[in-house]
């Protein structure tokens, strides 16, 4: 990968959207993960205005200090970087008090990480109509097009995704070449849904350069069948979380009536 031709070419795209959109900039959840550093960074390179928020909901202290340590580094190096801190830990709780519990503790907390992820993109949308900035997009091409892992309507949920079509390791190396601080590089990938430090590998089963390689093995035709030991397990994974997200990665479905019966 041309990394420097790829990062031109991306805040390009970033800036040339937001100008025919007629908007000033964009706004940026930051969770300390390398997908959002780098494309909080992309962001920033266009010289438009940037709001980076931090949105805390009981979130593991590595997560918050990852996230400020990357929003010190923006701001040293980009005049037009703001920022701003949404503590949704009270709405939360407020929301867990106005609904009712009738499941299993896996199923609960599930729809509780979901809830989250959702009150995020509620709380970026109120920032970018206040502003008139477009929610930029954190997802990478194998959480967005391969395994679907990702909240529907929550993280997944933006007006436009710069790093989209590139795969998770393609995305640090765009890290690398930015100068995203040493510790995001470093950091287990996590979605910071749980309050905990479980990583995407914790929940999904298996790495991301994994997930990459069964992603591709896909697109070629291969099932199952052709391999075997971690090679065979890894596919499996990779299919079952494809399958089970596929609604996320399609249009929502829409019932078309027939013109007989309009």
């Amino acid at each position: 990968m041309q990394t420097e031709k790829v990062i031109h070419h991306i805040v390009n795209w970033l800036k040339d959207y937001a100008n025919n959109a007629g908007v000033n900039g964009f706004v940026i959840g930051i969770s300390g993960g390398i997908d959002s550093a780098v494309t909080s960074v992309l962001c920033a390179k266009t010289g438009l205005n940037v709001l980076c928020v931090e949105m805390p909901i009981h979130q593991a202290e590595s997560h918050v200090s990852r996230a400020r340590e990357q929003i010190r580094s923006l701001k040293r190096r980009f005049s037009n970087v703001d920022d701003t801190r949404s503590d949704l830990t009270p709405v939360f709780e407020c929301f867990k008090t106005a609904v009712f519990f009738d499941a299993d503790q896996k199923t609960i907390d599930m729809a509780l990480a979901n809830t989250r992820a959702r009150l995020r993109m509620t709380t970026l949308y109120f920032y970018a109509g206040m502003y008139n900035l477009l929610v930029a997009g954190t997802g990478n091409k194998i959480e967005d097009f391969g395994i679907g892992f990702y909240t529907k309507y929550g993280d997944g949920g933006v007006d436009l995704s710069p790093i989209a079509d590139l795969l998770k390791t393609d995305v640090y190396k765009l890290g690398e070449f930015l100068e995203v601080p040493e510790s995001i590089m470093k950091a287990a990938p996590s979605d910071g849904l749980f309050g905990d430090a479980r990583s995407d590998e914790d929940q999904i089963g298996a790495s991301y350069p994994e997930l990459e390689w069964a992603m591709k093995m896909d697109t070629l035709g291969k099932t199952a069948t052709d391999f075997s030991g971690r090679e065979q397990d890894v596919f499996k994974i990779y299919k079952r979380f494809n399958t089970a997200n596929k609604h996320k990665m399609i249009p929502v479905p829409i019932c078309k009536i027939p013109n007989d019966l309009k």
